[in-house]
């Protein structure tokens, strides 16, 4: 007999498409047709080379530390080629910080005491999801640990680490920040909706439908039970302030929902806006700063002083070549002077085969993309990548050190 065929009596209509999901949903669970949440991947192993290029040392040190049995040791491949899962990479930065220990700083970035944790905020915008990707995959990648919190519904950064919530009813815990900062009694911990990824030293929090709820639970409080508009995003600071201890940067990929949006404002100690090189869209992003300036504007007549170490502008999915976006970047530099990043991300086929994939390119071997395209691509996200840590160290008062390393490699690169 189907379960519907006897519906409670007086039931209302939206009693009766919750039963219905109730049913549809047990049933799903008790077939094994529950989509999968998360697609397994490895990450591939680095050479020797890109190693050596990582820690900044040459690539026969590397070796005669592997041939003297010191550090981690690598993998051997055919011919006698040596590489080192991202694993192994960190575990050799806590080997050279150890024996080098004049140079731990540029071996093992990770914050010290007294230092604060960095949260950075990507505006949403042209190449936002790209942006943060690759930013936090970057930061793992050179020994920072990393948390990436998507406040997209759609979960697009989420994707791009193998995790997909086509429905979040078939979890029986909320995974995404909704959980965090629920109004209701079922609000859980930050740390039960941190998931790991593939990427050692990098975790994430996903972006589901669950947070149009929390825009929508927010928005009727606001108009009914006297919520104040920046009152939400306290929630967002206290929730990160739990995790605090466990982490060097977070990188908030901020989604289309306004209170969530203030949230990650008032919590990130840096913002960064990414533009296309397009009058239109010059327009459009001038537009959205009037939005992210209203946003600070609340807060601040909350009485809560927003003090931004840095807020920075990154010119995204660029064509150097193309006359009208030459102009389009020389105006963005006189109009934002040094707040606009120095290098720009190209526009890149490599980078959108790899976005295809639903891969970045630091977990594609060049062949997969095309050699050519792949290292010009990387160069000019490894660029952009520097000067952002090279903030973070300024922050921390440290020496800058990752855009002259960057600048040593793309000439290494072009040689």
């Amino acid at each position: 007999m189907p379960r519907s065929e006897n519906p409670p009596q007086m039931e209302t209509t939206s009693e009766r498409i919750e039963r219905h999901i109730k049913e549809l949903s047990d049933g799903l669970i008790e077939r094994g047709a529950v989509p999968s949440f998360r697609d397994e991947r490895p990450l591939r192993s680095f050479s020797l080379g890109e190693v050596a290029e990582i820690l900044g040392v040459s690539g026969s040190y590397l070796r005669q530390l592997s041939i003297d049995g010191l550090g981690p040791t690598p993998e051997l491949g055919t011919a006698g080629r040596r590489s080192y899962t991202l694993r192994q990479i960190n575990e050799l930065r806590a080997y050279l910080a150890s024996a080098r220990q004049k140079e731990a700083l540029k071996f093992c970035p990770r914050r010290r005491e007294g230092e604060k944790l960095q949260i950075i905020s990507v505006a949403s915008g042209p190449g936002s999801t790209t942006t943060s990707l690759y930013l936090a995959q970057g930061l793992a990648i050179q020994g920072y640990r990393v948390l990436a919190i998507d406040l997209d519904p759609n979960g697009s950064l989420s994707k791009m680490f193998g995790y997909y919530f086509p429905d979040i009813l078939f979890s029986e815990h909320p995974v995404s920040m909704y959980g965090a900062l629920s109004y209701n009694d079922d609000r859980v911990s930050m740390r039960s909706v941190i998931l790991s990824t593939h990427f050692d030293g990098l975790d994430l929090v996903a972006g589901t439908f669950e947070l149009d709820r929390f825009e929508s639970e927010s928005t009727r409080r606001f108009h009914n039970e006297n919520l104040r508009y920046p009152d939400a995003s306290i929630k967002m600071v206290s929730a990160l302030k739990e995790v605090e201890a466990d982490y060097d940067v977070v990188v908030v990929h901020c989604g289309r929902g306004s209170f969530l949006t203030a949230g990650a404002y008032e919590a990130a100690t840096g913002v960064l806006v990414t533009v296309r090189p397009q009058w239109p869209e010059i327009v459009s992003m001038t537009m959205s700063l009037d939005y992210y300036a209203h946003n600070i504007s609340l807060i601040e007549k909350a009485g809560r002083p927003v003090n931004h170490d840095f807020t920075k502008y990154l010119v995204t999915r660029h064509d150097p070549r193309d006359v009208s976006e030459q102009e389009a970047v020389a105006f963005l530099r006189y109009s934002l002077g040094d707040d606009l990043l120095t290098a720009t991300v190209w526009e890149s086929d490599a980078i959108s085969e790899a976005w295809l994939k639903k891969r970045s390119l630091y977990e594609l071997l060049a062949g997969a993309v095309g050699r050519s395209a792949y290292e010009q691509a990387m160069e000019t996200l490894n660029s952009t990548n520097a000067e952002v840590m090279d903030l973070i160290s300024e922050v921390w008062g440290r020496p800058p050190m990752y855009v002259s390393r960057a600048s040593r490699t793309a000439g290494k690169a072009s040689s």
